[in-house]
């Protein structure tokens, strides 16, 4: 016998089923096994994973049997830590249901839970046997869910495709296309360097203000890529101040936001963004490093020591 458990949320489990061995006959899936846990960030959590192991254990599971991670970002990051850990690792499909997902957390093997000092502090490094696109689950997103994926999509286009950025200016491209061009460019950034510790790191471009926003808003203010989108504009806003970046290259970043429903505004304040900030994971020493525009499609990392952090995103509020 070969089984697979379906991780999903209540959210996804009220609009879709996924039959393990008919979405993948070649996986010789004998049975399904569903466990439904609460929608939100909150669910990344000790307690949810530790709900995932002693379900598999109650189910008998061993090594030869599988998880599949049926949903959004925060279903794929828990399972794919579950995964990566019961019995040294089991086999992991992912089954993206958002944008966000299908275009970025799906792809790259990061898996992480939330503490409740920081988001993502603990985590592995574990890829996906496969994933499974359907662009059909894109229909039932809710217009704030869908907004997320954009603002991913946003941030590649920012770090590494003018070309992709001009398509989202003009909302000319496909679906498609779309999921395709996002995918290509993640692909290219994990495979460059897959333990995220050089140029990988430019996907976390607009995420050391992002995190800090969302541990703000007790992470239900605001979504993960409403944080991003407003880390993506204070930080350019900022640099482009500090003359690292293109002149107009933060009001293009705004306007995009401001054309996929994404917010901009910096509203967190200075103690609590400086205490926060520091705790992030690109942080070494007395230095941190931060992801900027040199341009729309060109991106850089700059090293910058901790106690300058104030004073460099003091440029980051929009006037």
């Amino acid at each position: 016998m070969r089984n697979a458990l379906v991780i999903t949320d209540s959210n996804v489990s009220r609009l879709h089923k996924l039959d393990a061995a008919k979405t993948f006959p070649d996986k010789g899936f004998d049975g399904t096994h569903l466990l439904v846990l609460p929608a939100g960030e909150e669910t990344k959590s000790v307690k949810y994973l530790s709900q995932i192991y002693e379900t598999l254990v109650e189910l008998n599971y061993t090594r030869s049997d599988a998880i599949i991670a049926f949903g959004g970002g925060v279903i794929g990051d828990l399972a794919g830590f579950a995964a990566s850990t019961f019995m040294r690792g089991i086999e992991l499909i992912h089954v993206p249901t958002t944008l966000l997902a299908m275009i970025d957390s799906s792809l790259g093997g990061k898996t992480a839970i939330n503490l409740p000092s920081g988001k993502n502090l603990v985590g592995t490094f574990y890829d996906a046997q496969t994933t499974h696109i359907d662009t059909n689950y894109l229909s039932t997103l809710p217009p704030k869910v869908f907004s997320d994926g954009m603002a991913e999509a946003i941030k590649h286009a920012c770090i590494a495709d003018a070309s992709l950025f001009q398509a989202l200016e003009k909302g000319d491209f496909s679906m498609e296309y779309l999921i395709a061009k996002n995918r290509e460019i993640k692909e290219a950034f994990v495979q460059l360097d897959p333990q995220d510790k050089g140029e990988r790191m430019k996907l976390n471009f607009g995420h050391t203000i992002g995190h800090a926003v969302e541990q703000y808003g007790d992470f239900s203010r605001y979504t993960h890529g409403e944080a991003v989108a407003i880390g993506m504009y204070a930080v350019t806003l900022a640099s482009e101040r500090n003359g690292m970046t293109a002149k107009g290259s933060a009001e293009r970043v705004k306007n995009v936001l401001i054309k996929y429903n994404l917010p901009y505004e910096l509203e967190i304040p200075p103690s609590i963004f400086e205490k926060t900030i520091l705790l992030d994971k690109k942080t070494s020493g007395d230095s941190i490093n931060i992801i900027f525009l040199e341009e729309i499609g060109k991106s850089s990392i700059k090293k910058m020591l901790k106690h300058s952090l104030l004073s460099f995103f003091q440029g980051a509020r929009d006037e």
